[in-house]
């Protein structure tokens, strides 16, 4: 018997897959509608994360989580570690580009109606990722202890406070005290390379069981040809989905080199700086803060999270009252409204 021969008895033997019926899975019909890169964002998202994992894994060998040592643990990561600044800076620009990936797969399952039975669970999975994104954002960009990711912190926690009932005890639990300080780093060092990617990994594996159980809503279009409205998971999805996540790294690594992360000041409790803005995905939620108030902010921002998470039950609702379709116009209207604060605050000095 040829050593080839016996590698491959041996690996049979370990591993008893049918490999006729693994090809005919592989093989199954994929909606024809995901030939067109644009409505496979899905899988954007889950690149993404890959990348965030990896970058994160090597960041973390260098980030020290105390509030007098993480600032500098930064700056010898940008300056001194070989190629650090290039992870940090992959780390940070497939962050922001996992949240735009999110967003624009969840507007598209929002106004295809791909949320409505059998997928409600399917859009609540999807809804709670897209919070735990913007988690996953605001904790990481804390870590690095500078003035805003301070003041940040700050303002976020007095937030909290605003919850009724629980604000208090909750705030003080997410500061480790009374102020912001030692254990309110660790505690948010904990969240973001702990509890959030266990969470994230968690409800992805139920979105992408759902989608498996289900599969993917088909999307008809005028230009099709009569009786081929699918086409192989494998070979061509596949070098699709491949084509999308190789496209990803050429441009994440060619933005992490045309505009590496700088540093601003370092931290500092006593020096409150003038102008105190969190990153470009919170612009809406603090112009809302500055235009309805503290505890009318916090609340209504509450409302709208929990209507988005349970919208297709509520749309069903909705439906069954005035006996119309209203998502597309709740929806514009939904969108222009953050558009609008977002680019506001974006524009306010």
């Amino acid at each position: 018997m040829s050593t080839r021969a016996s590698v491959s008895g041996w690996l049979k033997s370990r591993f008893p897959i049918d490999r006729e019926n693994m090809m005919l899975r592989l093989q199954e019909p994929v909606p024809n509608h995901l030939k067109r890169w644009w409505w496979c964002l899905g899988g954007m998202p889950a690149y993404l994360f890959v990348v965030q994992m990896v970058t994160g894994i090597i960041l973390t060998f260098y980030y020290v989580p105390e509030p007098s040592k993480a600032y500098d643990s930064v700056w010898r990561i940008t300056n001194e570690v070989p190629f650090g600044w290039w992870v940090r800076s992959l780390h940070k620009w497939s962050a922001n580009l996992m949240i735009v990936s999110v967003i624009l797969h969840t507007l598209r399952v929002f106004f295809t109606g791909a949320f409505r039975a059998p997928r409600e669970l399917n859009w609540v999975f999807g809804a709670v990722l897209l919070i735990l994104t913007l988690a996953f954002g605001f904790t990481g960009y804390s870590l690095v202890y500078e003035q805003l990711a301070y003041w940040g912190l700050t303002v976020a926690t007095n937030l909290t406070e605003a919850v009724p009932l629980i604000g208090e005890h909750l705030a003080r639990f997410a500061r480790g005290g009374d102020t912001v300080g030692q254990d309110t780093l660790s505690r948010f060092f904990v969240l973001h390379i702990g509890i959030l990617p266990t969470a994230v990994i968690g409800f992805l594996m139920l979105h992408i069981g759902m989608v498996r159980t289900h599969g993917v809503t088909e999307l008809h279009f005028k230009d099709e040809q009569p009786g081929k409205n699918t086409f192989r998971f494998y070979p061509d999805h596949i070098l699709t989905e491949l084509i999308i996540g190789i496209g990803l790294l050429i441009v994440i690594s060619a933005v992490a080199v045309i505009f590496p992360l700088e540093l601003a000041d370092k931290a500092d409790p006593l020096v409150t700086p003038a102008h105190i803005k969190p990153e470009w995905y919170f612009y809406f939620t603090f112009r809302w803060l500055k235009l309805a108030g503290l505890t009318p902010a916090v609340l209504t921002i509450g409302l709208a999270a929990a209507l988005f998470v349970l919208w297709p039950f509520i749309d069903k609702g909705i439906t069954a009252v005035v006996k119309r379709d209203l998502t597309v116009p709740i929806g514009v209207l939904s969108v222009l409204a953050l558009l609008l604060l977002t680019l506001w605050e974006a524009l306010a000095h």
